[in-house]
């Protein structure tokens, strides 16, 4: 006997002819739960339409501030920059913690071990005062060789350097693991084809197996990118004018703080739900091909007889 196929609404019973009524299980928690969200967001909703104290007025006079809109841009260049350190050094960090010396993973996993260990505030606070570690630097031979040119580090570790030797060298850490995990990710065998083809290690690496681990990369990457971006905000500590440095200048003056705060959280909101839509682009342009073989081994099974 052939297997029917199952309607959503009724069920052959089979001797007797007769059907059975499918009836949707009940789940009164689902509407309860539905019903609490929807009683906080019209609590909300009137609260932030209602309270004066918002003072959204101020909000819109200063939302397009150029103090503002620069402060907005050095944080997105920080972020860019700082990225695009941390992704170099990640993958150098990667290849080294995979590699079979001993030295070389040892001097990788020490790195790690450091930055990812120290809170970032910590290590932009010492960077932004390296001069009084080494007030001099000097460039020539070491030990007994001469010296070409030397200068002051004060000259050299401005807040800007600071914040970009802090963001990236310590996003690098982060991005090694997160590059390490998606290298592993790919199947050994990958690696055995390369060298049955005469590929070297390095081209391997680029053209085989780095691709291939990309849709593994890619989602904590762009997780990485986002929280790059609001962590730029620590920079403010050294008085570099970023996003909320550029507020906290305004109501320092104005004595408007939560007005102002709320400029920043929009602007911060704005960049991060472009970074997301980038993101999922980019996540579907890497995964596109691996959807298509998804699909064309999802075959249905032929009907069983009996």
């Amino acid at each position: 006997m052939t297997s029917a196929q199952v309607d959503p609404i009724a069920i052959d019973a089979g001797e007797d002819g007769q059907a059975l009524t499918v009836v949707a299980p009940r789940r009164p928690l689902r509407w309860v739960a539905v019903a609490a969200i929807a009683v906080v967001l019209a609590f909300a909703a009137y609260a932030v339409a209602t309270n004066p104290n918002f003072q959204w007025p101020v909000v819109g006079q200063y939302l397009f501030s150029p103090v503002v809109l620069s402060g907005f841009l050095m944080t997105l260049w920080l972020t860019a920059v700082a990225m695009v350190i941390g992704i170099i050094l990640g993958v150098i960090l990667a290849v080294m913690r995979l590699s079979e010396n001993f030295v070389i993973s040892g001097a990788a996993t020490a790195y790690l071990w450091f930055f990812r260990g120290t809170p970032v505030l910590v290590q932009l606070i010492f960077w932004y005062n390296l001069a009084a570690l080494f007030p001099r630097y000097w460039v020539g031979i070491p030990f007994f060789g001469p010296t070409f040119f030397e200068g002051s580090f004060n000259d050299i570790i401005t807040p800007y350097t600071a914040a970009i030797l802090c963001l990236g060298l310590n996003e690098g850490a982060y991005m090694a693991e997160i590059i390490r995990g998606g290298l592993s990710s790919v199947d050994s065998g990958q690696k055995d084809a390369a060298r049955a083809l005469g590929m070297r290690g390095g081209q391997a690496l680029w053209r085989i197996i780095l691709p291939q681990s990309m849709r593994f990369i890619i989602p904590p990457t762009g997780n990485q990118t986002i929280g790059m971006l609001k962590n730029t905000s620590i920079v403010s500590i050294v008085a570099l004018a970023d996003l909320l440095y550029a507020v906290q200048t305004i109501y320092s003056r104005t004595f408007q703080t939560i007005p102002l705060l709320l400029v920043a959280v929009f602007w911060y909101l704005f960049a991060t739900t472009i970074l997301s839509i980038i993101q999922a682009r980019i996540e579907k342009f890497f995964s596109r091909g691996y959807d298509q073989n998804a699909a064309m081994h999802a075959i249905e099974e032929p009907p069983q007889q009996s």
